[in-house]
């Protein structure tokens, strides 16, 4: 089912319970989802009605098990927070290991099976690796089934030696949002794949900006496909990579928390109806692994390339997580991974904030308080549809040369401070696939 994106991806907000969290002001009462709260993402309210067949599935197990081949064909300004979380390491929550840090003011902490455990990564000045010892590193390629077809679990891939020095071409694609086909073509279009689907673009560089499911019909696939394209470019001297948008992590919360409740200022909302109401699918649903989960909460949230500062959100909260990327990064995955539905649903509801950029005389300023201090001289992000930043989403006179189908490449805009990257394929748009940099 075709799900549009709707003007304002608005959530019920929970009450600043932990020095990171913010209020936004939500309606005192809502309509529920069995007993629930529900919000469309423009903020109205209504009620969800079950899917057929749908049934919220229990927390994942620890040892992921052996991947399943799937027979079927592969807004608003907010304000900005200072400062970064403080996580002090004092007191333990029910569910905790002793010692492990608990958030001050969180009513309570979940234990989940399927959390990862933060692993400390420094060692003493007198210990030494073992023997044989090879250590692991953050991104390095994930092998996953191919989606395009072709027999085994496994990809199959041959290292292709590069003569040429230095990196390859950078290229970014925007929110994907399950539309699989329409990824294929476009990453086809630039040379980045072949008639196969394979990676066919030797040592460039591509990086996704994030929201791979929901609204779509194949958002696992569109997953599957770029975990085998890392591999593949891997091999042949480039990469594939991708970061962590909030549809990854409202798929995350669905699955590991599915009906339970989480508090916030509106009453109390779960994250199997914020998915639902948000264009979530029951097939990705069904065909959702343990491996893509662990792939989606390993994504970074931050990354600068060439001067360019890539984001998903076009929000100023990531000044919320640290003063610098690889802080921001860090705290994201360690909050994510202590498996707790209310830290969970807080950094879901930040990164659902949009249009921070957008305004003409605020938006410059916001964009330079990000590049001053993560770096780069522009920031590049998806999120927000460009229709939408340009107010153009058709009029009632019938002008259809202002709709989404206008849209036929990035948004530059904040005194050329940032590139907007969302297309709108949700609603006819086109999903953009571009090399940078741009000329002005």
């Amino acid at each position: 089912m075709r799900t549009e994106t709707l003007r304002d991806f608005r959530v019920p907000v929970t009450e600043p319970a932990a020095p990171y969290a913010v209020s936004t002001g939500l309606p005192d009462e809502a309509p529920v989802y069995g007993e629930y709260p529900a919000y469309y993402e423009d903020g109205a309210q209504a009620v969800v009605p079950p899917q057929p067949g749908y049934a919220p599935q229990p927390p994942a197990s620890d040892a992921p098990p052996v991947p399943h081949r799937d027979p079927r064909q592969d807004p608003r300004h907010e304000e900005h927070l200072h400062g970064r979380p403080q996580v002090p390491g004092q007191g333990q929550a029910q569910g905790q290991a002793p010692g492990q840090a608990q958030v001050p003011g969180q009513g309570r902490a979940h234990a989940h099976t399927d959390a990862e455990p933060v692993h400390s990564m420094t060692k003493g000045p007198e210990e030494d690796e073992p023997e044989g010892y090879t250590p692991t590193y953050r991104d390095l390629p994930v092998i996953g089934r191919a989606p395009l077809g072709g027999p085994g679990d496994t990809v199959q891939v041959q290292y292709v030696p590069q003569d040429t020095a230095g990196p390859g071409p950078l290229y970014v694609v925007g929110d994907v949002h399950g539309y699989l086909d329409e990824l294929v073509t476009e990453l086809r279009a630039q040379g980045l794949i072949d008639g196969e689907g394979r990676w066919s673009a030797g040592n460039a560089r591509l990086w996704f900006l994030g929201d791979f499911t929901d609204r779509g019909p194949d958002g696992i696939g569109v997953i599957d496909l770029v975990m085998r394209l890392s591999a593949e470019a891997a091999a042949a001297g480039g990469y594939c990579k991708a970061l962590m948008g909030n549809h990854e992590l409202l798929l995350i919360g669905a699955k590991r928390f599915g009906d339970t409740p989480v508090v916030s200022g509106a009453g109390t909302a779960t994250f199997q109806a914020a998915w639902l109401l948000n264009g979530g699918q029951r097939t990705d649903m069904e065909r959702l692994q343990d491996v893509h989960i662990q792939w989606m909460s390993r994504l970074d949230a931050a990354v600068l390339e060439e001067d360019h500062l890539l984001l998903h959100s076009d929000t100023t909260a990531y000044l919320d997580y640290g003063d610098s990327i690889e802080d921001v990064n860090d705290t994201i995955h360690e909050l994510l991974n202590r498996g707790d539905v209310d830290i969970t649903w807080d950094l879901f509801r930040k990164f659902t904030k949009r249009f921070a950029f957008r305004d003409e005389e605020t938006g410059p300023q916001a964009v330079r308080e990000l590049l001053d201090t993560y770096g780069g001289s522009r920031v590049v992000h998806g999120h927000s549809p460009i229709p939408y930043l340009l107010g153009e989403v058709g009029t009632e006179d019938g002008d259809e040369t202002r709709g989404p189908e206008a849209v036929d490449g990035p948004h530059v805009y904040a005194d050329g401070l940032a590139i907007a990257m969302d297309g709108g394929v949700t609603m006819a748009g086109k999903l953009l696939v571009v090399r940078l940099p741009l000329s002005d």
